[in-house]
């Protein structure tokens, strides 16, 4: 599988990276531990080279079973986690939403971006993953309270400390890019976008490409729907995020489907499934250099990782784009605000 550079790193990824929220379990109703080391051996022995993950994915079981899964194959693989989200009350945090852990009990999600909590955190992934290094270091969402400029002082220091190696973000508005470049250098933007959610094409995608920042997205499938599996009679249990999600209702889930009807010719003419198009064709964009696509065993990691291998043309990308082009999400995502 072909790397491409990172941005203005010396970090390359291939360009599926292998994305580990739902092993975790939290929103996504529950994880099997042994599914979820098959699904990175799986990821990695297709030639995927980048795992993304989160202490906030599973409250540090995501980051646990990502350590385990990698021993004996660390040299090969780029690792990346973030800081950010905490689900305590440490000083200078602030409330983002109320939420339950993987044992339904209650607990409150915070921000918090500060020098002394990002420290902390690093050292906490570093432990649950068993590492010396975290190659790419992202913030997982912008924390108003506290000056960018702190946060980019914390991340330095810990480069200098031979911690982390390259500088990410993730859901910043352009202004918050913008902030960041003045105190600091900046490796990758992690900003949502798929077929059904494609806002950063206004900003985000231009200012990354001029300023040399790689761009890796999440949500390529929209938690799944774009696989077309997610049919109108499935029905998610209450743990599950996507049962409240508005994509996910009977009205929308009914529009997504009869798009992904109207691609399956360009899947079949590239022997591949509507899901993987729909991955492809985030890869294809300018500007963008990996789609973040997550999976739950071996079977989903292999299918992901073949996206890698289709080779969409230009009358391809503008077909696939003039189909979902009228469908609209639910509301403009404002990465600086939104939770998704």
């Amino acid at each position: 599988m072909k790397k491409r550079k990172l941005g203005n790193s010396n970090i390359e990824v291939t360009p599926v990276i292998m994305g580990s929220w739902a092993l975790g379990g939290w929103l996504w109703g529950g994880t099997e531990h042994n599914d979820a080391e098959k699904a990175i051996h799986e990821s990695l022995d297709a030639g995927i080279n980048c795992i993304d993950t989160a202490p906030a994915y599973g409250f540090g079981l995501s980051e646990e079973l990502v350590g385990k899964a990698i021993r004996g194959r660390r040299d090969k693989i780029i690792i990346a986690t973030k800081c950010g989200l905490v689900w305590d009350e440490r000083n200078g945090s602030t409330p983002f939403f109320e939420t339950k852990d993987n044992n339904n009990k209650p607990l409150r999600i915070n921000r918090c971006l500060r020098k002394e909590s990002v420290m902390r955190e690093c050292d906490e992934s570093l432990r649950r993953m068993k590492l010396d290094v975290i190659d790419l270091y992202q913030c997982h969402w912008p924390h108003a309270e506290t000056d960018i400029e702190e946060t980019v002082e914390a991340f330095l220091t810990l480069q200098d400390k031979g911690k982390i190696r390259a500088f990410g973000v993730s859901n910043f508005s352009v202004d918050q890019h913008e902030e960041w470049l003045k105190h600091g250098p900046l490796a990758s933007s992690q900003p949502k976008y798929s077929l059904l959610s494609r806002e950063i094409e206004k900003d985000i995608l231009p200012f990354c490409k001029e300023n040399e920042i790689g761009v890796i997205c999440y949500s390529p499938m929209e938690m799944g729907i774009l696989t077309g599996k997610i049919t109108l009679d499935h029905e998610f249990p209450d743990s599950d995020t996507r049962k409240n999600r508005p994509w996910f209702q009977p009205k929308k889930r009914r529009e997504v489907l009869d798009a992904l009807a109207r691609i399956k010719p360009i899947a079949d003419k590239h022997s591949a499934t509507v899901g993987q198009v729909a991955i492809a064709w985030i890869f294809h964009q300018p500007g963008v250099t990996a789609a973040i696509v997550g999976a739950r065993n071996g079977e989903q990691a292999r299918s992901n990782a073949f996206a890698a291998n289709i080779s969409l043309s230009s009358e391809d990308l503008a077909e696939i784009r003039s189909i979902f082009e009228p469908l609209k999400l639910d509301e403009p995502f404002d990465p600086a605000k939104a939770r998704r």
